[in-house]
């Protein structure tokens, strides 16, 4: 399976959806997607935290049962690194060791606040992200790890100051540089302005209805996008209307009568029960 490093090297733009259990990276991956990328925010809102109050080992650990299953590359978004430079080190050596490709670091003031997920950012001065960047890069063992420098500063400042973070965090070593934006015209200055390689949020409803397609994106240097939450969005509400139909007896909104053994038997297939029968059948005696 082709690495992130040397997917990013082409002229297409990858796309990597949210995967945050092992059977959501196995159902990805049979879609056909060539990577993953594990959200601290959606993460956050599974184990009803908040990204705020995650830790590097959880991240680890969710990146470990991953890999158990599926080489495919994993992005890990790792908020702010959980530290000052001196703290990267571990960050970035316990990435590599649970298997991710790539290792995204914002420029966000620590500890993280939780009003970041209604739009208010406390970034660090550009200068002090640029030490987390250089002592990312420090820090690496594996040359295929990829160093993504990320920046909010769209909301709290303006495209002046977001380009020149951007540009400072290349400078300082990042492998890629990821300027969070919302729409086409933010997207298109960033890609006129800063070299590739580039990553950018896919948008929330993909993109068939969204005014720049994904050659467009690649056209302007975009080699990353990744989809935060809309999967896991989607499992919420299948739940939560699932839940509210068995508690009032009614139908399954998702299923036709019969149907909920069929998608069943589909998450067998994803989670590869095959291979373990198998393995049973070549290894135990049934008579």
């Amino acid at each position: 399976m082709q690495r992130l490093r040397e997917l990013i090297a082409g002229d297409e733009l990858i796309l990597a959806p949210v995967a945050l259990s092992p059977i959501m990276a196995l159902q990805a991956q049979d879609i056909g997607f060539k990577a993953i990328y594990l959200s601290g925010g959606s993460l956050g809102w599974v184990k009803c935290v908040a990204e705020a109050n995650l830790t590097l080992p959880e991240m680890a650990s969710a990146a470990l049962d991953i890999r158990t299953v599926t080489d495919i590359p994993m992005v890990l978004d790792a908020g702010g690194g959980w530290g000052d430079p001196a703290h990267i080190h571990r960050t970035v050596t316990m990435s590599e060791a649970a298997g991710f490709d790539a290792i995204e670091i914002e420029d966000q003031f620590l500890p993280r606040r939780f009003h970041h997920h209604i739009g208010e950012e406390r970034l660090v001065d550009a200068e002090f992200m640029v030490m987390r960047i250089r002592e990312a890069v420090a820090a690496r063992t594996n040359p295929d790890t990829l160093i993504i420098g990320r920046t909010n500063a769209l909301r709290p400042y303006d495209m002046d100051e977001a380009l020149r973070r951007g540009e400072a965090y290349r400078e300082a070593g990042a492998d890629m540089v990821f300027i969070h934006s919302r729409t086409p015209e933010e997207i298109r200055t960033i890609g006129e302005r800063l070299p590739a390689p580039l990553m950018i949020f896919a948008p929330p409803d993909g993109f068939g209805t969204f005014d720049m397609s994904r050659a467009d994106l690649a056209g302007l240097g975009f080699r990353l996008a990744a989809s935060s939450g809309s999967a896991f969005a989607a499992q919420h509400k299948a739940a939560r209307q699932s839940y509210e139909a068995f508690f009032n007896d009614a139908e399954n909104p998702y299923f036709e009568p019969g149907e909920v053994q069929k998608e069943m038997k589909l998450a067998h297939k994803s989670a590869r029960l095959d291979r373990f029968l198998d393995i049973e059948k070549r290894t135990m005696d049934y008579d």
